[in-house]
């Protein structure tokens, strides 16, 4: 599985001669923080996370790891977005993506056997029957997932600028945000979790 990992600890590692470049582009070293580029109110404690020379469990055991290896790639990360967004038909994807229609094909194949994306077939009037793709059960409790990612996108990459969409509740237009909360139903912030080990 290739990986882009970036550890914020007291030494930076990146696997990937690719992700380290990108990495460069995006983030700027000074007083032991990382700091975004794009948005310099965006800091991160190098030491908040103690070395480790590996994990915790191998990533043959992780789920974390599994899941990556289902929807870690960019093109389907790409396909998961326009399907949030409503994204149904092959040509639409290809059109909204520009990705190469054997690409395509094989992704969405991949998604569809993975349980994420439900193939179901449609036909336009005169047209003959072709297939579209929705999201599943699976595929829709992703919802989270990717919202957080676009939220932490628009901190971390926007520049400042107010983000170009927005999520709130229906029915209230009340603005939501990714975060975790404890069993009691509290918020819990990032830097209040704990990894706890089964065993």
């Amino acid at each position: 599985m290739r990986s882009c990992i970036l550890l914020f600890a007291s030494r930076f590692t990146l696997q990937n001669g690719e992700c380290k470049a990108n990495a460069q582009k995006l983030l700027r070293r000074q007083n032991g923080l990382w700091i975004s580029k794009a948005n310099p109110s965006m800091k991160q404690d190098m030491t908040q996370i103690p070395l480790a020379r590996r994990s915790p469990i191998p990533p043959d055991s992780c789920n974390l790891a599994s899941a990556i290896e289902i929807v870690g790639d960019r093109w389907t990360l790409l396909i998961l977005r326009a399907a949030l967004y409503g994204v149904r038909r092959f040509d639409d994807f290809q059109a909204e993506l520009s990705c190469p229609r054997t690409v395509l094909s094989g992704r969405l194949k991949s998604l569809v056997d993975a349980g994420l994306l439900t193939k179901r077939p449609y036909k336009a009037p005169g047209k003959r029957a072709r297939p579209e793709y929705t999201l599943s059960a699976m595929g829709l409790s992703l919802r989270p997932i990717l919202i957080g990612l676009t939220q932490w996108g628009d901190a971390w990459l926007g520049a400042g600028e107010p983000p170009p969409i927005s999520f709130t509740r229906a029915g209230t237009k009340a603005a939501i945000r990714a975060a975790f909360v404890d069993s009691d139903g509290r918020e819990v912030r990032p830097d209040q979790i704990r990894t706890v080990i089964r065993g």
